[in-house]
């Protein structure tokens, strides 16, 4: 899976065309699009494009494509249950399987008042996944502990979660604890720091892909058909992300505009008022990598 950008034009509107084109390039290349995410900038969306987006990507995909369930809400706030299901019956009524965005309400309890609230979404839809999002990227996100973790195998209409702390190891141990207990769990690496982990037995919904969706699907058929080109492919599509998602990590989306806008794929390389922008040198960085990558 592969957390969609929400491209922008030089006057600061979402670019449809080139939204609707990245969604369907995604899909063509075999990836599900991940819409309404981090990646698609979800926190400054109003609910009336939240929809346009999810429309979009069930005419593009015919209803195969995953999307952020979000409530916006302020520190302090309660758990808001019905807002929540709300938002997924949004995206479950265009054939979409919903990713549970955190909020302040629902990462701001105990652990197990985070299993309750999901148990408690899950009780009104067949299908969910679940997400741990690292403080690096927003400021009400957090990685639960594993005792937490083995709870959420227990919810049955949750199919996988995707897990972005950035570190090898807290997704090894769910690795081993989803083998152990529920092997059929998708355990979604979010780590754009280590797109190795599909070596390991994680799946993804990266931001990363984002940039190269047609070279993320080529790395992995190499990967299935055990042809060691894989690794080299894999280095500089890890060297893209090392340098795109340093800190602050959300100024990667800006480095995306721009790799697009480079690739013919967007118009600009703008990005919407409150999202962080990258320095001007980051160009000829990008420039340089997608000429290594081969597709500058």
């Amino acid at each position: 899976m592969s957390a969609v950008l929400l491209p922008h034009t030089a006057e600061g509107e979402i670019d449809w065309e080139a939204t609707e084109a990245h969604i369907g390039r995604t899909h063509d290349a075999g990836l599900t699009p991940g819409v309404n995410m981090d990646t698609g900038y979800v926190q400054l969306l109003d609910t009336a494009t939240k929809h346009r987006v999810l429309d979009l990507a069930r005419q593009v995909t015919g209803g195969d494509f995953a999307a952020g369930a979000f409530v916006g809400d302020e520190p302090g706030a309660a758990f808001d249950l019905s807002a929540y299901r709300a938002a997924v019956d949004d995206i479950t009524q265009r054939g979409g399987t919903p990713v549970i965005f955190p909020s302040h309400g629902l990462n701001g309890g105990t652990e197990g008042e985070w299993i309750e609230a999901l148990a408690a979404i899950g009780a009104g839809t067949e299908r969910f996944l679940g997400f741990e999002l690292g403080p690096m990227f927003v400021p009400y996100g957090r990685i639960f502990s594993m005792e937490t973790y083995r709870a959420l195998l227990d919810i049955p209409q949750c199919v996988g979660a995707k897990h972005s702390s950035l570190n090898r190891e807290l997704e090894w141990e769910r690795l081993a604890l989803r083998d152990e207990v529920r092997p059929d769990f998708m355990v979604l690496t979010g780590n754009d720091l280590g797109i190795d982990m599909v070596m390991y037995g994680s799946d993804y919904l990266l931001g990363l892909s984002t940039f190269a969706p047609d070279l993320f699907a080529k790395r992995d058929a190499m990967w299935t058909a055990g042809d060691p080109a894989f690794y080299e492919l894999n280095d500089m599509l890890q060297y893209l992300g090392y340098f795109t998602f340093r800190p602050p990590v959300p100024g990667y989306r800006h480095n995306a505009a721009t790799f697009l806008e480079l690739r013919g794929w967007a118009s600009s390389d703008n990005v919407p008022a409150g999202a962080p922008r990258r320095p001007d040198a980051d160009r000829e960085v990008l420039r340089d990598i997608g000429q290594r990558l081969g597709v500058l």
